[in-house]
């Protein structure tokens, strides 16, 4: 039996050899994950907008890069999610919804700690992307892991210069 939702979304159904389970639950790590990298995106936006201190510039500029280099993972996620037949994010409700990351509303935050919080963030997504990576293997998406193997080496490249960036002391 046909539910309403189903009819709802029967438009929106991209044909795929993926099973339905596979096309359920991959769209829905998507989803998640998506959600994650927009929090993160903004978290870092609100760092770079927010950041002071005698390594402004540096810090600045760093944290720029690496918003837009999550900003670019977000369409293909959430095309990913459609390509297999599957739906994606709709609002910024349901980002707050979905998403795992802890929000920083601090008036302020120290420099170092700031850069300490997104390695953490980054970090904690690397482990969700193997989530996802470990889910599309169990359902042979290829595609998909694929594009997540290249994400987690991206996503690994934040974490190092976040956590090089913010050593305290002398190496």
């Amino acid at each position: 039996m046909v539910t309403a939702r189903e009819k709802r979304l029967a438009p929106l159904r991209t044909p795929t050899s993926l099973s339905e389970d596979a096309t359920r639950d991959i769209s829905a790590a998507l989803t998640g994950l998506l959600a994650d990298v927009f929090a993160i995106y903004l978290k870092t936006k609100n760092f770079h907008w927010h950041v002071s201190g005698p390594h402004f510039r540096d810090y600045h500029l760093l944290l720029d890069e690496q918003a837009a280099e999550l900003f670019a993972m977000t369409d293909p996620i959430a095309e990913r999610a459609r390509k297999i037949g599957g739906t994606t994010l709709r609002s910024i409700g349901q980002i707050a919804k979905e998403s795992r990351v802890s929000d920083n509303d601090a008036d302020y935050v120290d420099p170092l700690d700031m850069l300490a919080e997104l390695r953490d963030d980054n970090n904690d997504l690397v482990g969700r992307m193997r989530e996802v990576h470990d889910l599309c293997d169990e359902h042979g998406d290829i595609a998909t892991a694929s594009l997540l193997e290249n994400w987690v080496d991206e996503t690994e490249r934040r974490v190092w210069f976040l956590f090089e960036t913010g050593r305290r002391g002398n190496g």
